[in-house]
């Protein structure tokens, strides 16, 4: 499946949680699969921290440059593009082509840098919105994102809660805990005090605050995995053809290389001025702070149904959140599933291929897909036209729906 990335222009102001506000802005974003006759289909993919609108496919005469959740979606997959229409939009303030940092500011003349206001996960949404409202997509079937894409995807559900049939939240949280926020500052500091970033003014000064991105990315980096995937893969190994040098300053364990390489190869892409933007998002994030704290309070205005997904070993996002989540939805009757995936992965097993969790996520947009031929054929019957629902195109999904009615016992972890 080929990609293409798009790009669209918005000259009026968004005005922001923050009572700023950004105008002639544009949004880069990716569209896989069709949008039916009824723009009932369409299913809304939110990114994470270092992610992108390129979600699937990938560019035609480019190696390597599979979309981040390509193992998810596309023909036959779990998110099946040959039954749904899939947008992946990047967000605002992201270095990867929507309006951020590194671009114009229109008022002045000048780049933004440390001057782009602040960013919320709520000013994302009304963005998104506002895309969606160009394509001519009303409501959504599904929208769907992992981490920090999981709290885009729960803050739809409440910011526009007749646009959203479904909500997939993967591997994400209500709010961080303050274990967390101390990561995303300890990061922050290593890029702020790194002399090169010259008060987020770097790109007047035609240089790059290289070593405070790697250390920023090395952090992140530590907290996505778990303690048994590091030491299985690295353990205490020394680098090929290496002995204990008795030194602080060579790299000598096999661990100390992957992070140093990781920061490297971040480093080279990644802008230190979105860095900054997208974790104070991340802090900012909790839709329950304006209701003293009670997320089901919080919570009482979504509407749609529920998929929540969490894996065992992620203790950044650990499971025990998700469940804050589905606990307060059921406190407001809402349809929700859950599924707990053991896995050893740590919070990166959102992204990778596991059998059950791609197999729970196909078995929940089957059902969606159901519903959407359910409703387009009442639809016709109440026009009084004959309408005969065939077969989906495409594969059949990879996991029938016992997985989903497992799932579906709230607080039921599937296992190997």
């Amino acid at each position: 499946m080929f990609a293409t990335p798009q790009s669209m222009h918005f000259p009026d102001r968004l005005l922001l949680q923050s009572g700023a506000s950004l105008r002639d802005y544009s949004l880069s974003f990716e569209t896989y699969g069709r949008l039916n006759t009824e723009r009932s289909n369409a299913v809304l993919i939110c990114h994470a921290l270092n992610a992108s609108h390129h979600v699937a496919g990938v560019y035609a005469g480019q190696k390597n440059s599979e979309g981040w959740w390509d193992n998810m979606i596309g023909p036959g997959k779990a998110l099946d593009t040959e039954r749904f229409f899939v947008v992946g939009v990047n967000n605002l303030g992201s270095c990867f082509g929507s309006t951020g940092p590194m671009h114009v500011n229109p008022d002045t003349g000048c780049i933004y840098g440390a001057d782009f206001p602040v960013i919320t996960v709520e000013d994302w949404v009304d963005a998104q919105a506002r895309l969606l409202d160009v394509l001519g997509i009303e409501t959504l079937a599904a929208v769907m994102g992992g981490s920090l894409g999981g709290m885009q995807a729960l803050s739809w559900t409440l910011q526009y809660p007749s646009r959203v049939r479904h909500a997939v939240v993967v591997a994400s949280a209500p709010n961080l805990t303050a274990e967390n926020i101390a990561f995303n500052e300890v990061a922050r500091r290593a890029i702020v005090t790194d002399p090169d970033f010259h008060g987020g003014h770097f790109y007047q000064h035609g240089v790059v605050p290289k070593r405070g991105l790697r250390i920023a990315r090395m952090i992140g980096h530590i907290t996505y995995l778990s303690d048994d995937v590091m030491n299985e893969k690295f353990g205490r190994q020394l680098r090929e053809g290496m002995d204990l040098r008795y030194t602080t300053q060579d790299v000598e364990f096999q661990i100390e290389s992957y992070l140093r390489y990781q920061g490297d190869k971040f480093a080279e892409y990644f802008d230190a001025n979105t860095y900054l933007l997208i974790t104070r998002a991340l802090d900012y994030f909790d839709p329950a702070r304006s209701y003293a704290g009670d997320l089901s309070q919080a919570l009482a205005r979504a509407s749609c149904k529920f998929l929540l997904v969490s894996f065992t070993t992620d203790w950044r996002f650990a499971p025990k959140r998700s469940r804050e989540i589905v606990k307060a939805l059921l406190d407001n009757r809402r349809d929700v599933s859950y599924a707990e995936i053991g896995a050893p992965h740590g919070h990166d097993a959102f992204l990778l291929d596991d059998p059950r969790y791609l197999g729970v996520v196909a078995a929940y947009f089957d059902t969606v897909d159901k519903e959407l031929e359910s409703n387009a054929t009442r639809a016709a019957a109440s026009v009084g036209v004959s309408f005969a629902a065939g077969p989906p195109q495409g594969e059949t999904a990879p996991v029938g729906g016992s997985e989903l009615r497992e799932a579906r016992n709230v607080g039921a972890s599937v296992h190997e």
